[in-house]
């Protein structure tokens, strides 16, 4: 997964604004308690991530 595509995403289920916000405030236990942001910064796939964000948010499985 493309960094743009992960950010689609997250503007997709979160809104513009909103999804820059839990990107840099929320932290993930399956990032090690990481933001994406922090996750992001220390070279972690885009689809690590994004797995990571989908089961924090509760995403249905077409969504992942």
């Amino acid at each position: 997964m493309r960094e743009t595509e992960f950010w689609e995403r997250m503007r997709t289920h979160l809104g513009p604004a909103y999804s820059q916000v839990w990107a840099s405030q929320h932290n993930l236990a399956a990032l090690g308690g990481r933001t994406v942001d922090e996750a992001m910064d220390a070279g972690i796939d885009c689809k690590t991530i994004w797995r990571a964000v989908w089961e924090a948010l509760e995403l249905p499985a077409s969504e992942r």
